[in-house]
């Protein structure tokens, strides 16, 4: 049974249609990626996913240790306690807050003691807090970031944002991860970093990846299958290969006729 399976979902705004019967299927320790033009609709699918919009029509269904949930028209903060967390085309991190509070916030979301106990500050909250300080210490050791857990996330360089925008979503201990074009900005030095940053976590995290880019290469290192829209329309779907090849796919890019090209 798929982690996620996506069924004709479609979003209007008005007499626009920006998504129309679009549908996926994701298993378990996937990483796939989401490619198309310019205002294909990659990133209001992955608003559709994450609850930032309610879709039209269709339905996503995430399946949890057996167990089937439909996420659409949850909240967000619903939709990131069933388990999907996700990063932004551009960073939003909490800027006046140190690297460290970014991290350590999300991990509320798992919290392990009550109102009760936060208020008389009991021990099992001193216990939780001491846990979820470490675990985000742990997290920014893994991106580098340890050295800066008390800057401010607004001056940290932009590739190092990047990562912490990305720690912070692991910080909500998800099973699915949407990156949304993490390689923006970036050169090539850090770009070829970010490709085995990925990788790693999601062999470390046990993690199924949904990936929004428009850098090919790093498409096509890193993702086993590949969904390809073009005016809110599904058009291909295959291996890094098979869409390299597609005429459809090509011709979107090009907006041409492969024969003309």
């Amino acid at each position: 049974m798929p982690l996620l399976k996506v069924h004709k979902l479609t979003k209007s705004f008005g007499g626009l249609t920006a998504v129309l019967n679009v549908s996926m299927e994701l298993k378990q320790g996937e990483l796939v990626g989401l490619i198309g033009p310019n205002g294909a609709g990659k990133t209001t699918v992955f608003n559709l996913l994450t609850g930032v919009y309610v879709p039209t029509s269709g339905s996503i269904i995430l399946n949890k240790a057996g167990a089937e949930q439909e996420l659409q028209g949850l909240k967000p903060h619903r939709i990131c306690k069933a388990g999907v967390a996700r990063t932004f085309q551009n960073i939003r991190l909490f800027k006046d807050l140190t690297v460290f509070d970014n991290v350590r916030i999300a991990m509320h979301k798992n919290v392990r003691y009550g109102l009760l106990s936060s208020f008389l500050h009991l021990p099992s909250y001193h216990r939780e807090e001491k846990r979820i300080s470490e675990a985000t210490m742990e997290l920014l050791r893994i991106f580098k970031l340890d050295g800066k857990k008390d800057e401010y996330a607004k001056n940290l360089p932009y590739g190092e944002q990047r990562h912490l925008e990305i720690a912070r979503a692991l910080a909500t201990n998800p099973s699915l991860l949407l990156l949304d074009e993490p390689a923006a900005g970036m050169n090539p030095a850090e770009t070829a970093q970010l490709t085995e940053l990925i990788k790693w976590i999601r062999e470390k995290f046990n993690l199924t990846i949904l990936l929004i880019e428009h850098d090919m290469s790093l498409v096509m290192k890193i993702c086993e299958r590949i969904y390809v829209l073009d005016y809110g329309i599904l058009i291909a779907e295959g291996t890094p290969d098979e869409i390299r090849s597609n005429k459809r796919v090509i011709e979107a890019y090009l907006g041409e006729d492969v024969g003309d090209a």
